[in-house]
Order: C-alpha cells, then sequence, then structure tokens
C-alpha cells in the first residue's frame, strides 16, 4: 500500500515538472485577464454563462469553460508561447433556498488584436489536454502536441485609417443612398471636392493621399457637417466647431 502510494505521489511531481517545464521553455506574449475587463461587461459575460458549453466568442471576447470534475482548470495560448496559465473560475448557481443547482468553471478574456484563431491548451488538475467542449483540433508539429483551436470570426468594423500605402481612407457610416462628402484642412475648407462612394449599404468610403502632419476634417450631408464616428480624435475648427482629427506619422 505504500509503495502504491509513494508511486502515485511521484506521478504527480512528475507530471507537475512536466508542466512546468512545458510553460517555461515558452516566452513572450500578452493576455488579458478579468482585471483588464471592464466590470459590468464582466458581469454581463458571467451571467449568460449558463451550463458548460463549446468556446465561443461573444462581442470583443472569448468564452472558456468546463465541467465542475477537477479541482483546478487552467488555460495556456499559442499567442502567448504558453508562458502563462490563467486559471478558470467556479461559477455555482443556486435556487431559491441558496441550494447548489449546478456549477461549472469558467474563463473570460478579450480577443487578440487581429487573430483569426487561438490555439490553446487547458490543464486540468496539473495535465495537459485538449478541450473535451472543443472538436476542433490542430497538431503542433514542432512541439508534437494536440491542440485546441477556436476560430475568430472576421468582425473588425471599418474605420478611417492610414494604409501602409500611405493613403489615408475614410470611412462613414450613414443611411443608404445618401451623398456624402468630405471637407477638411486640406482642402481649405472645401467640402464639394470629394464626395464619398457607397461601397455597401450604408458605408461610405474614399481614399485620399495625405502628407504627413495633423489634418482636421468634417463630412457633410448637404450643408450639414458631421464628425466621423469611426474616428475618436477630435479639434476644433477656425470658428470654435468641433471636427475630426487624424495624425499621420
Amino acid at each position: 500500500m505504500k509503495k502504491l502510494t509513494f508511486a502515485f505521489i511521484g506521478m504527480i511531481f512528475i507530471c507537475s515538472l512536466s508542466t512546468t517545464a512545458f510553460a517555461a521553455k515558452k516566452a513572450g506574449g500578452t493576455s488579458t485577464t478579468k482585471e483588464d475587463i471592464d466590470a459590468y461587461d464582466y458581469d454581463s459575460l458571467v451571467k449568460k454563462i449558463k451550463r458548460v458549453t463549446q468556446p465561443h466568442v461573444d462581442g470583443d471576447y472569448l468564452v472558456f469553460t468546463a465541467r465542475n470534475n477537477a479541482r483546478s482548470v487552467g488555460i495556456a495560448f499559442d499567442f502567448e508561447e504558453y508562458k502563462t496559465v490563467h486559471q478558470f473560475t467556479l461559477h455555482k448557481s443556486y435556487d431559491y433556498n441558496s441550494e447548489v443547482l449546478d456549477s461549472w468553471f469558467y474563463f473570460i478574456m478579450k480577443k487578440p488584436k487581429k487573430a483569426s484563431q487561438v490555439s490553446y491548451r487547458l490543464v486540468i488538475d496539473g495535465l495537459w489536454t485538449t478541450d473535451p467542449n472543443n472538436e476542433r483540433t490542430v497538431f503542433d508539429e514542432s512541439e508534437g502536441i494536440l491542440l485546441s483551436q477556436l476560430v475568430i470570426p472576421n468582425e473588425d468594423p471599418a474605420v478611417t485609417e492610414t494604409l501602409s500605402s500611405g493613403i489615408t481612407r475614410f470611412v462613414c457610416f450613414e443611411k443608404t443612398g445618401q451623398n456624402i462628402r468630405i471637407g477638411g484642412s486640406f482642402t481649405n475648407w472645401d467640402s464639394w471636392i470629394y464626395t464619398m462612394t457607397e461601397v455597401s449599404p450604408g458605408r461610405y468610403e474614399i481614399d485620399i493621399p495625405l502628407p504627413q502632419g495633423t489634418h482636421y476634417y468634417s463630412y457633410y450631408k448637404g450643408i450639414t457637417a458631421f464628425i466621423d464616428s469611426t474616428n475618436p480624435l477630435k479639434g476644433y475648427s477656425n470658428d470654435g466647431k468641433v471636427v475630426s482629427r487624424i495624425e499621420i506619422e
């Protein structure tokens, strides 16, 4: 009996060393945790979790769940090179008599920027494994291990930005069928030089080559001027009106 006990402890110790070694051999990368998420958003996301489900995307967040049949559940991601193991949180649901109805583990994080998918492994009671709630797996040839993978739909909204070609693409969302123009410091505030094109229903765009520096602009519908809702940068025109601002580096 003692030999079996010591053998079992030894196996746990070896597994723990393997887990540590796998995490330690990787380096770099960043992630977001509960502390990085707005408290209201976090609470709303937790309330939506009614049971253990496959990992999914909810707005700007990734949601992972696990059954409550282990002491601890962690997760490590490819974009962090598996350096950090993030711990799941245990959630319990109660009835009106404060009796536990059900319980599960969950982990919520922000979507990595410009990522089309994330690969990951779970760490359940110290053992590395794929996600039993995710049927999608990929094989990492460099490590010789199987990974779970979550595909992230491309839902990044179009925004005004300077492209790599040096062209600035201005984006405006309005009702379809409108005549939307743009004017700014680069047109001496003449709004009749550039008319935007409706590239899809309600989405207007125009590409303008702009030199380095700070530029101010507004969109126009008829004689009404309005700011760019896709660009958070603001400034003031010479007559004191609030306008949009863009910095070209």
